[in-house]
């Protein structure tokens, strides 16, 4: 089965970016107007993180978003076969940082949020900076998109570390230098072991395994500005995070994160997965001692 989908992808992905978004337009009418898919979830994380917007407003966000939804699932079937050169023509990046923190020896982290493309940012930083570029990834139930996925993410030669065994998979790279990245703004399974602060406007709970793993591995953090100058193109800005995790008062590299997070949402809110339940752990009482934003607890 993997196989026969497998081919049939790849020959859509040969098609040129012009018939692809054809079809991605298409998809939106199906999907947006017809369908409606999780339609609920992202106009409710819509009016909680903007209360200050019309509904009018919050409505046109949300038709960006599907847009670039569909967009981004139609793009990564194009990763299938693109060639390095023709990524590079589409995508642009400051990298500079990378560089810097390669010539002094040290390995890496990045924090990375739910921002259009991510698959794309994942094959384009991993071939435009010098570090070796783990990837660390959350197993899919289907077994078809998972080696789907694994094979569009690693075939440049990006390792893959599964997320479900990240303390054993990354022991072979401990004495190498390394760029780490991990989805810092996943929701946690639980609201009792977890950061929680005010994002978008809002209590909700992060994982703490980011920050921990930092502060454990004593490198240098970094995080990225995203945006989308045009359809089928892409500009990642990173920049450093953090310089010692390990120096800093426990929650503050989080902080810092959900700052720039924010701040990248508010710039183009379209670009965000607001049909991702980001906020399902509602704020408790109990959860005062895991409190770690600048404003105080509700």
């Amino acid at each position: 089965m993997y196989y026969f989908i497998f081919g049939i992808l790849y020959l859509i992905s040969l098609l040129p970016f012009f018939i692809l978004y054809g079809i991605a337009d298409f998809l939106f009418i199906l999907i947006y107007l017809v369908l409606g898919y999780r339609r609920k979830v992202i106009l409710e994380n819509l009016r909680n993180s903007f209360p200050e917007k019309t509904e009018k407003e919050r409505k046109k966000i949300a038709r960006k978003f599907y847009r670039n939804f569909i967009d981004n699932w139609i793009e990564t079937i194009k990763l299938i076969s693109i060639s390095k050169k023709a990524l590079n023509k589409r995508i642009s990046g400051n990298l500079a940082i990378f560089n810097e923190l390669h010539a002094s020896g040290k390995s890496v982290q990045v924090n990375l949020g739910h921002f259009f493309n991510w698959e794309i940012m994942t094959l384009y930083t991993g071939i435009n900076q010098p570090y070796t570029f783990l990837t660390v990834y959350l197993p899919q139930s289907s077994s078809v998109a998972d080696r789907l996925l694994m094979y569009i993410r690693g075939r440049w030669g990006n390792p893959l570390l599964p997320a479900t065994q990240m303390a054993k998979a990354i022991i072979p790279w401990r004495k190498k230098q390394h760029l780490l990245a991990l989805g810092a703004d996943q929701s946690p399974p639980h609201g009792t072991d977890a950061y929680w602060l005010y994002f978008m406007n809002q209590p909700a709970a992060f994982v703490k395994g980011p920050e921990k793993f930092a502060r454990i591995q004593k490198v240098p953090v970094v995080m990225m500005t995203t945006t989308r100058p045009k359809r089928g193109h892409y500009h990642f800005e990173y920049f450093l995070l953090a310089e010692d995790p390990a120096a800093l008062p426990d929650g503050e590299l989080i902080r810092r994160y959900v700052d720039h997070l924010s701040a990248n949402i508010q710039q183009q809110p379209e670009l965000y997965l607001w049909s991702h339940r980001r906020w399902k752990h509602k704020w408790q009482p109990e959860y005062r001692d895991q409190w770690v934003g600048r404003e105080e607890a509700p």
